[in-house]
Protein backbone atom coordinates (compact mmCIF):
# COMPACT_ATOMS: atom_id res chain seq x y z
CA UNK A 1 0.00 0.00 0.00
CA UNK A 2 1.34 3.21 -1.10
CA UNK A 3 0.52 6.10 1.62
CA UNK A 4 -1.20 8.91 0.58
CA UNK A 5 1.21 12.22 0.07
CA UNK A 6 -1.68 14.67 0.78
CA UNK A 7 -2.17 15.71 4.19
CA UNK A 8 -0.84 16.30 7.27
CA UNK A 9 2.85 16.03 5.73
CA UNK A 10 1.78 19.02 3.03
CA UNK A 11 -0.20 21.00 6.08
CA UNK A 12 3.14 20.97 8.04
CA UNK A 13 4.79 22.13 4.99
CA UNK A 14 2.51 24.52 4.37
CA UNK A 15 2.36 26.25 7.77
CA UNK A 16 5.98 26.25 7.89
CA UNK A 17 6.24 27.87 4.79
CA UNK A 18 3.63 30.75 5.89
CA UNK A 19 5.44 31.00 9.23
CA UNK A 20 8.86 31.91 7.88
CA UNK A 21 8.14 32.84 4.07
CA UNK A 22 10.73 31.88 2.09
CA UNK A 23 12.61 35.05 0.17
CA UNK A 24 14.31 33.72 -2.83
CA UNK A 25 13.41 30.93 -5.20
CA UNK A 26 16.52 28.87 -4.26
CA UNK A 27 15.37 29.00 -0.68
CA UNK A 28 11.83 27.16 -1.44
CA UNK A 29 13.62 24.82 -3.57
CA UNK A 30 15.61 23.69 -0.76
CA UNK A 31 13.12 23.61 1.81
CA UNK A 32 10.72 21.85 -0.45
CA UNK A 33 13.63 19.48 -1.24
CA UNK A 34 14.03 18.99 2.65
CA UNK A 35 10.41 18.42 3.36
CA UNK A 36 10.46 15.12 0.81
CA UNK A 37 9.47 17.22 -2.43
CA UNK A 38 11.85 15.99 -5.49
CA UNK A 39 12.08 18.48 -7.51
CA UNK A 40 11.84 17.75 -11.43
CA UNK A 41 11.77 21.93 -12.72
CA UNK A 42 14.60 24.52 -12.21
CA UNK A 43 12.78 26.63 -9.49
CA UNK A 44 12.60 30.33 -10.61
CA UNK A 45 11.22 33.48 -9.45
CA UNK A 46 7.40 32.69 -10.49
CA UNK A 47 7.42 29.80 -8.88
CA UNK A 48 8.10 32.12 -5.45
CA UNK A 49 5.72 34.20 -6.19
CA UNK A 50 3.06 32.03 -7.07
CA UNK A 51 3.68 29.87 -3.80
CA UNK A 52 3.48 33.34 -1.72
CA UNK A 53 -0.08 33.82 -3.43
CA UNK A 54 -0.85 30.08 -2.44
CA UNK A 55 0.60 30.81 1.58
CA UNK A 56 -1.40 34.20 1.40
CA UNK A 57 -4.66 32.52 0.32
CA UNK A 58 -3.99 29.71 2.56
CA UNK A 59 -3.66 31.73 5.70
CA UNK A 60 -7.21 33.33 5.12
CA UNK A 61 -8.48 29.38 5.88
CA UNK A 62 -6.01 29.24 8.73
CA UNK A 63 -7.94 32.54 9.83
CA UNK A 64 -11.26 31.68 9.34
CA UNK A 65 -14.12 32.68 11.71
CA UNK A 66 -15.93 29.32 11.63
CA UNK A 67 -16.25 25.69 9.35
CA UNK A 68 -18.27 27.22 6.76
CA UNK A 69 -16.20 30.08 6.17
CA UNK A 70 -13.16 28.05 5.98
CA UNK A 71 -14.90 25.67 3.77
CA UNK A 72 -15.99 28.38 1.31
CA UNK A 73 -12.33 29.57 1.16
CA UNK A 74 -10.59 26.06 0.71
CA UNK A 75 -13.20 25.11 -2.09
CA UNK A 76 -12.36 28.64 -3.51
CA UNK A 77 -8.52 27.28 -3.61
CA UNK A 78 -9.22 24.21 -4.59
CA UNK A 79 -11.29 25.41 -7.81
CA UNK A 80 -8.21 27.83 -8.96
CA UNK A 81 -5.70 25.20 -8.60
CA UNK A 82 -6.77 21.41 -8.13
CA UNK A 83 -6.24 19.41 -11.49
CA UNK A 84 -8.38 15.87 -11.75
CA UNK A 85 -7.21 12.92 -9.94
CA UNK A 86 -4.24 10.62 -11.55
CA UNK A 87 -3.36 7.21 -11.24
CA UNK A 88 0.03 7.04 -11.65
CA UNK A 89 3.64 4.80 -10.93
CA UNK A 90 6.33 7.67 -11.10
CA UNK A 91 9.98 6.29 -10.03
CA UNK A 92 8.64 2.92 -9.51
CA UNK A 93 7.60 3.52 -6.13
CA UNK A 94 4.12 1.99 -6.70
CA UNK A 95 0.90 3.26 -8.26
CA UNK A 96 -1.24 5.84 -6.39
CA UNK A 97 -3.25 8.70 -7.17
CA UNK A 98 -1.92 12.71 -7.55
CA UNK A 99 -3.95 15.43 -7.44
CA UNK A 100 -2.16 16.92 -9.80
CA UNK A 101 -0.27 17.31 -13.49
CA UNK A 102 3.43 15.97 -12.80
CA UNK A 103 4.64 18.50 -15.33
CA UNK A 104 3.38 21.51 -13.32
CA UNK A 105 6.50 24.32 -11.95
CA UNK A 106 7.01 24.43 -7.98
CA UNK A 107 4.58 27.39 -7.60
CA UNK A 108 1.66 25.84 -9.12
CA UNK A 109 2.78 22.20 -7.44
CA UNK A 110 2.53 23.54 -4.22
CA UNK A 111 -0.92 25.67 -4.68
CA UNK A 112 -2.15 22.32 -5.92
CA UNK A 113 -0.86 20.21 -3.10
CA UNK A 114 -1.45 22.80 0.41
CA UNK A 115 -5.17 23.21 -1.38
CA UNK A 116 -6.10 19.23 -1.39
CA UNK A 117 -3.68 18.29 0.92
CA UNK A 118 -5.47 20.81 3.62
CA UNK A 119 -8.31 20.03 2.17
CA UNK A 120 -8.08 15.61 2.90
CA UNK A 121 -6.58 16.63 6.22
CA UNK A 122 -9.34 19.09 7.56
CA UNK A 123 -12.40 16.60 6.52
CA UNK A 124 -10.74 13.67 7.98
CA UNK A 125 -9.38 14.89 10.96
CA UNK A 126 -11.63 17.86 11.78
CA UNK A 127 -12.19 21.57 10.56
CA UNK A 128 -10.97 22.47 13.95
CA UNK A 129 -7.80 21.28 13.94
CA UNK A 130 -5.54 23.81 12.09
CA UNK A 131 -4.96 27.29 13.54
CA UNK A 132 -2.65 29.75 15.35
CA UNK A 133 -0.76 29.67 18.21
CA UNK A 134 -3.21 30.69 21.79
CA UNK A 135 -0.09 32.81 23.61
CA UNK A 136 -0.88 36.26 22.80
CA UNK A 137 1.79 37.80 20.28
CA UNK A 138 2.86 34.51 18.75
CA UNK A 139 0.88 34.29 15.70
CA UNK A 140 2.57 30.60 14.68
CA UNK A 141 0.22 28.26 12.14
CA UNK A 142 0.01 24.69 13.38
CA UNK A 143 -2.06 21.34 12.21
CA UNK A 144 -2.74 20.65 15.61
CA UNK A 145 -2.38 16.27 15.54
CA UNK A 146 -3.01 15.71 19.40
CA UNK A 147 -5.17 12.55 19.36
CA UNK A 148 -7.67 14.25 21.36
CA UNK A 149 -7.92 17.27 18.75
CA UNK A 150 -7.81 20.11 21.58
CA UNK A 151 -4.08 21.35 20.72
CA UNK A 152 -3.93 24.95 21.32
CA UNK A 153 -0.23 25.51 21.26
CA UNK A 154 2.62 25.65 18.56
CA UNK A 155 5.07 24.20 21.00
CA UNK A 156 5.87 22.71 24.22
CA UNK A 157 7.62 25.73 24.38
CA UNK A 158 4.71 28.28 24.33
CA UNK A 159 2.13 25.90 26.30
CA UNK A 160 4.95 26.05 29.19
CA UNK A 161 5.28 30.29 28.87
CA UNK A 162 1.31 30.76 29.02
CA UNK A 163 1.07 28.25 31.76
CA UNK A 164 3.72 30.42 33.52
CA UNK A 165 1.72 33.36 32.73
CA UNK A 166 -1.20 32.09 34.01
CA UNK A 167 0.34 31.24 37.56
CA UNK A 168 2.15 34.74 37.86
CA UNK A 169 -1.66 35.98 37.16
CA UNK A 170 -3.25 34.03 39.93
CA UNK A 171 -0.32 34.69 42.28
CA UNK A 172 -0.81 38.32 41.64
CA UNK A 173 -4.05 38.26 42.58
CA UNK A 174 -3.79 36.79 45.88
CA UNK A 175 -4.96 33.35 44.94
CA UNK A 176 -2.52 31.22 46.96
Amino acid sequence: MHLNPYGEEVVNLAADLANRRPETAGELADRCRAAGLVLDHPVGPEDLGRTLEALDAWEKVVDAGGEEERAGLLNGMLAASAGHPRLTDHAGSGWHLHYRDDRLPLGALLAQLISVGTALYLSGRGMHRLRRCAVTGCATIFADTSRTGRQRYCSGRCANRDAVRRHRARSAGGGD
